[in-house]
């Protein structure tokens, strides 16, 4: 598996993909953040602390894992090296996970560059480094949790279709399910308990800065379930 990790992890920087990722990442938050003049923007917002991040983020991860996830088993599938990595001396699990981890410490690395969004609001606040720590640190915690969850759904997109377009619509369309889609639908059937399975519910009460195991168990079971699910789709197709 750590072959595997390694393998996925050096191949995001052979190429333009990793750096286009992190780039991208930064580059469209701190537009939002501090150029645009939106609801968004820091200075509009009227208070030093970093709660328009953490409304902006998910969304732009929405379309962001995604593409790197397209290529995890779409390109195999196209390449025909699918059966080769299978005849490796390697589990499909091993596999799976080889590849869900590498695509998510790249997205770990993409979050890394925004701490200095923190530093900024410690020296725009009156008095300086007026902010809440806890509900910051909860609501990093939360992004990762966010992003493992879209990665996996990720992943196990990029096995419904050699195109990699089409796993990337796919996995937007599966994330924006996840993550706002059954708080909508809940609100148009009048069904409370889709609001459960929304990640976006989970994700605001972990940036409340209270770790609930509920929520914690929560996007650990979404990651476990599309894990599972892209082994299961991968054994078929052996």
């Amino acid at each position: 598996m750590l072959a595997i990790l390694k393998k996925e992890f050096h191949s995001f920087f052979a190429s333009p993909v990793g750096y286009l990722v992190i780039a991208l990442f930064l580059i469209l938050n701190w537009l939002f953040l501090w150029v645009f003049d939106n609801d968004f923007n820091q200075f509009n917002y009227g208070f030093a602390d970093l709660t328009p991040f953490f409304q902006l983020a998910p969304w732009i991860m929405i379309f962001l894992i995604p593409a790197v996830t397209m290529r995890s088993f779409s390109d195999e599938l196209r390449l025909g090296t699918l059966e080769l990595l299978i005849t490796q001396p390697i589990t499909t699990f091993q596999l799976v996970l080889g590849k869900f981890f590498g695509a998510f410490l790249l997205l770990v690395i993409a979050l890394i560059p925004t701490l200095i969004y923190v530093y900024a609001i410690d020296q725009l606040g009156n008095p300086q480094g007026n902010f809440d720590s806890g509900i910051l640190i909860g609501s990093y915690l939360g992004l990762l949790f966010l992003a493992l969850a879209y990665t996996a759904i990720g992943v196990f997109a990029s096995t419904l279709s050699e195109n990699q377009i089409v796993a990337f619509i796919i996995a937007v369309f599966l994330c924006f399910l996840f993550y706002y889609g059954f708080d909508g639908l809940a609100d148009v059937v009048s069904i409370d308990f889709l609001r459960k399975l929304s990640l976006q519910r989970h994700f605001e009460s972990i940036s409340r800065g209270v770790l609930d195991s509920r929520d914690l168990i929560y996007f650990i079971s979404i990651a476990v379930v599309f894990v599972f699910a892209t082994k299961f789709k991968l054994d078929y197709k052996r």
